[in-house]
């Protein structure tokens, strides 16, 4: 039962975490995420099980992890609040053609993040043509181009 409580905990810990430091750090992960995420997971591990190595106590954290993952994505999907904090809203961070600086800042996003998206995704230059650039839940960037002028 220990172990249980200690999965929920650490669960709960790194679900905060995560929402703290923003969806873009998920959704763009680098080299030094992934080794600072396989540290964290090692760190964690050796939290959860304590000195228990047995194969049933690692089946019974997994479940356990993964149960409150369920239950989480079922809360979110029956509470509009909780999805709300749990996943964010789509967010506005250019408007046409010029940054909103506040949200970028908040959001941890950059001119040059903005730009990449615009240029793989729609072949665009500069930010004075883009109409609109969303922050999406997922932590893509969507871009909504201005009207060509003939």
């Amino acid at each position: 039962m220990d172990s249980i409580l200690r999965a929920l905990v650490i669960y709960l810990v790194l679900l905060l975490l995560f929402r703290i430091t923003g969806k873009r750090s998920l959704a763009q992960i680098t080299t030094f995420d992934a080794v600072l995420l396989l540290i964290i997971a090692e760190a964690i591990q050796q939290a959860m099980i304590d000195s228990d190595n047995s194969m049933t106590n690692a089946f019974l954290l997994i479940l356990t992890l993964l149960g409150s993952d369920l239950l989480m994505q079922e809360i979110s999907s029956r509470s509009k609040t909780v999805d709300k904090w749990l996943n964010d809203v789509p967010l506005v961070i250019v408007e046409n053609g010029k940054p909103l600086q506040d949200r970028m800042r908040k959001t941890r996003v950059n001119e040059s993040d903005v730009l990449a998206e615009a240029r793989l995704s729609q072949g665009l230059e500069r930010l004075d043509q883009i109409k609109y650039a969303v922050l999406e839940r997922n932590g893509s960037i969507s871009i909504i181009p201005k009207a060509q002028q003939r």
